[in-house]
């Protein structure tokens, strides 16, 4: 089984990350899956209902530890470079140093320009 897409909806939020859909093999979608910030770092929770009891229950998780891994890297592996890209478009630009003009530019500049007076001239 595959992961063929993966979107992610941050969330400005202390714990929870973004909100994450996957596509399986094209054909399957997984939604309300989260990126939660905890005590050991980022970790992927799995969509889950509230019991009447207060506890909660996975709607759809994987079965085995090898897909749960699987899983897990591709969703934080796409969240850490959504967020890079964010950060990069959010921070300004390096300032770069004026450009020296074109040859050109400096011939034309040359020939508009006042002739320059004789040292010890006045005018």
């Amino acid at each position: 089984m595959e992961i063929t897409d993966v979107k992610i909806i941050p969330v400005d939020d202390e714990k929870l990350k973004a909100f994450v859909s996957i596509v399986l093999d094209n054909c399957f979608v997984i939604t309300d899956i989260k990126v939660i910030h905890g005590p050991k770092g980022l970790f992927v929770s799995m969509p889950s209902k509230k019991r009447k009891d207060g506890t909660f229950k996975d709607i759809a998780h994987p079965l085995n530890n090898q897909m749960r891994q699987y899983l897990e890297e591709r969703v934080l592996s796409v969240y850490k470079q959504q967020m890079a890209q964010q950060q990069e478009r959010k921070s300004p630009p390096p300032a770069a140093a004026p450009a020296a003009p074109a040859p050109e530019e400096q011939e034309r500049d040359a020939e508009a320009a006042p002739p320059a007076s004789e040292p010890g001239k006045v005018e």
